[in-house]
């Protein structure tokens, strides 16, 4: 039997998936009616997380950040069976996932941190990409129940904390495309160009598809061989700077990268590849 902490539009449709696949699971939220409302769908719901956690012989969490992980998996731990294995989806820091890993097993419980790059839907459906890294040996005691949940685990080593920072590492990139997408509307905008034309741009010319070459040149630190010189990558940030304030469109992500660039033509590296304004992040 398992337990699931944390109803949110992630943890109750993994509940549900669970549910379709034959599962039994108690589940517990922080507002109760949240997990009520599982019930329709086959859950059993408690109004505390001890309750909800007793006689689980897997618990899962996924909830908002590290003070809320410890402060759930405190409200259950008297719940909690001998021998049980605690899976925690929820995105937080390397340090707290280290921590707990530490602090869990101290008191005779295993804990394996498990992040994920999957939306409600990906729950649901059990696709996406779940990250676990860690004690091996709890990692292949926990990968039959992991894999069902997604589409791909992915297994990063022994290092504790690894998933954690990878995780944020992702939602990272994240966060940036879509500043930079922003920024691409915006000027589009400013030039009479509509969404859905940048939108058939990027579906026959996917300029997603570089970023693995890109990453590679930017590792091996190969300036002196420019595919497009600084100075000309600059010209072209001014450019798009200068049509989008002339149309009063709010650029997001060029007007730092621009200023970065200053700073590197500055020191003498206009004629390097424009990427090595990123030189002291690799």
């Amino acid at each position: 039997m398992k337990a699931f902490l944390g109803m949110g539009f992630l943890g109750s449709n993994f509940v549900k998936a669970m549910i379709k696949k034959g599962d039994e699971v108690q589940v517990w939220n922080r507002t109760a009616s949240r997990a009520k409302a599982m019930e329709e769908f086959g859950a059993k719901a408690f109004d505390s997380a001890s309750d909800a956690v007793s006689g689980a012989d897997i618990v899962h969490i996924c909830v908002k950040d590290d003070a809320a992980v410890d402060s759930v998996l405190e409200q259950a731990a008297p719940g909690f069976k001998k021998g049980v294995l605690i899976a925690d989806h929820t995105t937080t820091s390397a340090k707290g996932a280290i921590e707990r890993t530490k602090v869990w097993k101290e008191r005779g419980f295993t804990y394996l941190h498990a992040p994920v790059f999957m939306g409600p839907p990906n729950a649901l459906a059990s696709t996406g990409t779940m990250l676990v890294s860690g004690n091996q040996a709890v990692i292949a005691q926990l990968q039959p129940e992991l894999s069902k949940m997604t589409g791909t685990l992915v297994n990063l080593g022994d290092v504790e904390g690894k998933a954690a920072g990878m995780k944020l590492v992702g939602n990272l990139f994240l966060m940036t495309l879509t500043a930079g997408l922003s920024d691409s509307l915006a000027l589009a905008k400013a030039q009479g160009i509509t969404g859905d034309e940048i939108l058939s741009l990027f579906s026959s010319w996917n300029p997603g598809a570089m970023a693995p070459a890109r990453l590679k040149r930017m590792l091996e630190g190969d300036f002196a061989n420019p595919s497009w010189e600084l100075n000309m990558a600059r010209k072209d940030a001014g450019l798009m700077l200068s049509a989008a304030d002339e149309a009063g469109s709010h650029l997001l992500a060029i007007p730092p990268i621009a200023a970065e660039m200053d700073k590197w033509i500055a020191k003498g590296h206009g004629s390097d590849d424009w990427s090595i304004f990123t030189k002291d992040n690799i």
